[in-house]
């Protein structure tokens, strides 16, 4: 039997399933074992068109184990986190060791309050401005993780980087295959993967950047003419440095959540090889940009569905060799 009884691991899994992923693809499974949880990608989930690379399945992945901690926490144990504990295993991406009696920070608490909130907005924000003190926290939350987030406002890099975004969105318009994925990951509702229909928003009508449209609607309104975009970064690129982004992506989107905000992604420009190349250069080349997102204050949408958690879980395999 595939041990869930507990109520700590219980906990932790269904914080872990409400991670951000691309299209809500979903793409993790988890091997547990006593007071072990090992987060492996889901191979069969990677979007093949869009994240050929799997860079946004693993960052994807890294939200869910920042989640994972968290709920733990709450749920008042302690755990210790290694990343890619094994080079023969590479789609083993984290071990998650549940230990002894804990009690969680207030940051804890705060933060894993706001994992069921938090959700992608794709709807137009309110033109209210962001307060300094706001930007400065989603910024330090980052930072804990080891990661980096650019406000393109405040560096002179909205127009540039806006226009990238266009193009890549351009492009992506013109692929039929990326189209055809796209429409295969747009669900009807009580589908418990994908973007549904409710959840798409409209398609902007005017506005500086393109919200990605998931659906068949062609209701259009004006989206926000000032977004605040963040790119994040981090100082390294390869799969640790995606896992660890993931976490510092999470941590900073959770921060936006308890502050109020909502978040949304501008992926096409990660999704498309030249345009992330542009977008590293426009950085400066020390950056190596891993997630672009809006923030701004959001009017109330809708969580997508998870996978129940019976559905995304294994025993672990007999051995451990390490």
């Amino acid at each position: 039997m595939i041990l869930t009884e507990t109520p700590v691991v219980t906990a932790g899994l269904e914080a872990a399933v409400r991670a951000p992923s691309p299209h809500n693809s979903q793409p993790w499974l988890f091997e547990l074992g006593p007071d072990v949880i090992d987060v492996v990608l889901d191979e069969d989930r990677v979007l093949e068109v869009c994240d050929p690379d799997r860079r946004e399945a693993r960052l994807s992945c890294g939200a869910a184990v920042l989640n994972l901690e968290l709920a733990i926490a709450v749920a008042g144990r302690s755990c210790d986190v290694e990343l890619l504990p094994r080079k023969d295993r590479p789609e083993l991406l984290a071990r998650v060791v549940i230990g002894s009696r804990h009690r969680a920070t207030a940051a804890e608490q705060r933060l894993a309050a706001s994992i069921r909130a938090r959700y992608s907005n794709r709807r137009p924000f309110a033109s209210t401005p962001v307060p300094a003190g706001f930007r400065h926290a989603v910024r330090q939350a980052a930072r804990e993780e080891g990661a980096k987030l650019i406000l393109l406002d405040e560096v002179g890099l909205l127009e540039a980087v806006a226009g990238l975004i266009r193009r890549a969105d351009h492009v992506q318009m013109l692929d039929e295959g990326f189209q055809a994925e796209l429409r295969a990951w747009t669900k009807e509702n009580g589908s418990r993967d994908g973007v549904p229909a409710y959840a798409g928003g409209p398609r902007p009508s005017c506005g500086l950047l393109p919200v990605r449209h998931y659906g068949m609607s062609e209701q259009s309104r004006e989206f926000e003419r000032d977004p605040v975009v963040a790119v994040l970064t981090t100082p390294t690129d390869g799969p640790l440095a995606q896992i660890r982004a993931g976490r510092a992506m999470q941590r900073a989107l959770l921060t936006a959540t308890s502050l109020g905000l909502s978040a949304s992604f501008y992926s096409q420009p990660m999704e498309i090889p030249s345009a992330h190349a542009v977008l590293r250069s426009l950085l400066g080349d020390n950056e190596n940009p891993q997630a672009v997102f809006r923030l701004g204050y959001g009017f109330p949408g809708s969580t997508t569905p998870r996978r129940p958690v019976d559905a995304v879980i294994r025993t672990r395999p007999g051995e451990d060799p390490r």
